[in-house]
């Protein structure tokens, strides 16, 4: 199990980019949440087996169509137990 937070920065926010990043965890068997943050980046929080976290993590890379990632932080955590894939904030 492994467990990565994630600060996207960029044209990120009003692009679905938290909608579609809730697909793809989905896709990958993913827990965790993402939200807004009011600098106009986006947070998430990925669980799940290291393989899918790392797809989920360069998934980030490039996001939905519209949206324009500049930088993409990644800190690994310890895991939690996250259960299901949330949008928050």
């Amino acid at each position: 199990m492994r467990r990565v937070r994630v600060i996207v920065s960029g044209q990120v926010q009003g692009v679905f980019f938290r909608t579609s990043c809730a697909r793809a965890a989905g896709q990958r068997e993913v827990a965790g949440w993402i939200r807004n943050r009011d600098d106009g980046s986006v947070e998430a929080v990925f669980e799940g087996s290291p393989a899918a976290v790392d797809a989920l993590v360069a998934w980030c890379r490039s996001g939905p169509r519209g949206a324009v990632v500049t930088e993409v932080e990644s800190f690994d955590e310890a895991p939690t137990g996250e259960r299901g894939f949330h949008i928050t904030g």
